[in-house]
């Protein structure tokens, strides 16, 4: 524990949050990220389990969402997430052959849900665009998925190494910005 006095001579304490170890995982993180980019069909079977877990919190946030806000297509994305989570989880041999397919459905339904809300959002005056842009992109994706299933199992695993390298960068940043501020506290 670091302390500082201030003016008043209270000391003022700093307890740094990010040793050693994040930065280790940081660089695992990163490790695991490149290694996903260049052994997809090999790291399909990891990430089929990441992905269920994944898609069970986001379903059950879609429920929650549409509880506050009344929003049925919301409801409809939640209960298929949690559905598609349930099936990757429970079936991993099945579910690394047929991840792409499985990918291509859901991001076409999520696609479909969010063109129904921008038409939701312009008709309340609401900021819409957004909303549209990810609709048409997650249906068009959705069937080139389904068309060229390739095409899904590489972009899941570049996608999901891309956030593993981001995080882990993150990880390591974090890791020198707090002994950068331990040293500041130090003088």
């Amino acid at each position: 524990m670091l302390e500082r006095t201030t003016k008043k001579d209270k000391p003022m304490r700093f307890r740094c949050c990010a040793g050693f170890w994040h930065a280790l995982a940081g660089a695992l993180m990163v490790l695991v990220g490149v290694f996903l980019w260049f052994y997809p069909f090999v790291s399909v079977l990891a990430l089929a389990l990441y992905l269920g877990a994944a898609m069970i919190i986001i379903g059950a946030g879609y429920i929650t969402s549409s509880l506050e806000s009344d929003n049925g297509w919301w409801t409809f994305v939640g209960v298929l997430d949690i559905l598609v989570g349930i099936i990757l989880v429970t079936n991993m041999g099945i579910t690394a052959a047929t991840l792409p397919v499985i990918f291509g459905i859901w991001c076409m339904a999520v696609g479909a849900a969010q063109l129904v809300t921008s038409y939701k959002f312009g008709r309340q005056n609401l900021p819409w665009g957004w909303s549209m842009a990810l609709g048409v992109l997650g249906v068009v994706f959705g069937f080139i998925t389904l068309e060229h299933p390739l095409v899904g199992t590489i972009a899941i695993s570049t996608l999901m190494g891309l956030y593993l390298v981001a995080y882990g960068l993150f990880e390591i940043g974090e890791y020198f910005y707090f002994k950068k501020l331990e040293r500041a506290f130090d003088d």
